[in-house]
C-alpha cells in the first residue's frame, strides 16, 4: 500500500475531514494539525455566523474543504 497522495488512507482522511475538519488529520496521527483545523472551523463558523447575521454560516464548510484538501495530500516524510 502505498503512503502518499490518492492512496487509500489519505482519500478516506479526506473524506473524514469533510465532515469534521481535522478528523482526517487525527487518523493520520498529526494531532497537533487536527486541534488546529477543528478550531479554526469553529472560529470560522462563528465570524460567518455573526456577519451574516446567521443567513449563511459557510465559514465550516470553506475550512473543511481546506482541510480536506490537506489530508488528501499528506506524504508521511
Amino acid at each position: 500500500m502505498s503512503n502518499g497522495q490518492g492512496s487509500t488512507g489519505n482519500v478516506i482522511a479526506a473524506l473524514c475531514s469533510f465532515f469534521v475538519p481535522g478528523l482526517g488529520q487525527l487518523l493520520q496521527g498529526r494531532i497537533l494539525w487536527a486541534i488546529n483545523w477543528f478550531v479554526l472551523a469553529c472560529a470560522a463558523f462563528g465570524i460567518t455566523w455573526l456577519l451574516t447575521l446567521s443567513l449563511l454560516p459557510f465559514g465550516w464548510f470553506v475550512v473543511s474543504v481546506m482541510s480536506t484538501i490537506h489530508a488528501a495530500v499528506y506524504r508521511p516524510s
